[in-house]
């Protein structure tokens, strides 16, 4: 099946919305921060590895739960579009005005061998229902119905989000390992993460909602 391929230019603001949402640590990212500072790099990495392949199977729900939706009206396409820009909006107030300030408790995480590591991480995403409504958020906003297959569409778009987050997520493992004892106790660097997580995911998603539908 030919792979419709995005502009140039739609590739790049996806590429650099990924690694804005990426940088932000989410539950996911909390739970590597937490398992890296507490058993090291390596099972920091299986968990790295692990929660990706849940986010994989997100992916694919997504898609094929998707395509149809996308491809029976224009209707149905922006309703998608203005549902998903509204929850990205909604999760950026809520950093906003959340009190709590979210930390990696590692003390909670007892040592596990890499292949048990691994499998939590998939665990941990799999059975995240945000995780999937996030995925149903934004992945479409970059769906083009007319350009092809909207399913393999928003399988590439996720693969290639799935490749950003390895990098992402790897990073964090890497730094928790080395920087455990900081990163565990500096409130400053959570609470600045919080409010950089709410101006990215309100900008996507009014950015979203003002483009409106891509097959006006």
């Amino acid at each position: 099946m030919h792979l419709p391929m995005p502009q140039p230019n739609q590739l790049q603001l996806f590429v650099v919305a990924s690694l804005a949402l990426l940088v932000v640590p989410g539950p996911a990212v909390l739970y590597i921060v937490a398992r890296s500072m507490h058993q090291g790099r390596a099972a920091g990495i299986a968990s790295v590895v692990g929660v990706q392949v849940g986010a994989f199977v997100h992916i694919v729900a997504a898609a094929f739960g998707l395509s149809a939706l996308l491809l029976s009206s224009a209707v149905a396409y922006g309703v998608v579009k203005y549902l998903g820009a509204a929850y990205l909006i909604y999760l950026g107030l809520r950093q906003v005005f959340s009190r709590e300030v979210a930390r990696p408790a590692s003390s909670a995480l007892e040592p596990e061998p890499l292949w048990r590591v691994f499998a939590q991480g998939i665990i941990v995403n799999v059975l995240n229902p945000k995780t999937a409504l996030f995925f149903f958020a934004f992945l479409p906003q970059f769906v083009d119905p007319v350009r092809g297959p909207v399913a393999m569409q928003i399988l590439f778009f996720g693969a290639l989000f799935i490749g950003l987050a390895m990098v992402s997520d790897g990073t964090y493992a890497a730094l928790a390992g080395s920087l455990g004892n900081w990163l565990r106790h500096s409130r400053r660097f959570w609470k600045g993460q919080r409010l950089f997580a709410s101006v990215v995911y309100v900008g996507l998603g009014l950015a979203a909602a003002l483009s409106g539908s891509n097959n006006e």
